[in-house]
């Protein structure tokens, strides 16, 4: 039944994204401020191009403290290497990928183009509605 059930139906759709070019430290005040471990950071046509996280901004909190630089630009820090979920992947698959890797979210696409985004939330948020 777990695998009747799509990412679609359970992303969040009025997600926060960066843009490359916003001050990390205005990045790192809204994911503190929407209680988020990360946000897609994406160019002027709303494409994926990489990803902010909690732990992008600890490592310029310690650049800043070893060569007191007080940040730079998102686009700077971001991982570049995103992995995602496709829209309608099932959200058995992607309980799955919670489960072997080490991330707390994954931005969803649909025909290449950010669509949302999916959190361990969200997908326990399923598993609760499946229960």
């Amino acid at each position: 039944m777990l695998k009747a059930l799509l990412v679609k139906d359970y992303m969040t759709v009025d997600h926060l994204a960066f843009q490359p070019e916003q001050d990390v430290l205005s990045a790192v005040h809204q994911l503190l401020e929407h209680r988020l471990t990360g946000a897609p950071v994406v160019d002027g046509d709303g494409n994926l191009i990489g990803f902010f996280s909690e732990r992008d901004g600890l490592k310029v909190a310690l650049n800043a403290s070893y060569y007191e630089q007080p940040g730079g630009p998102v686009g700077q820090f971001m991982t570049r290497d995103v992995q995602t979920l496709e829209a309608t992947t099932s959200m058995a698959d992607a309980i799955e990928l919670f489960v072997n890797q080490h991330h707390h979210c994954y931005p969803v696409l649909a025909e290449g183009r950010l669509v949302g985004q999916l959190s361990r939330r969200d997908a326990l948020a399923a598993l609760e509605k499946l229960w």
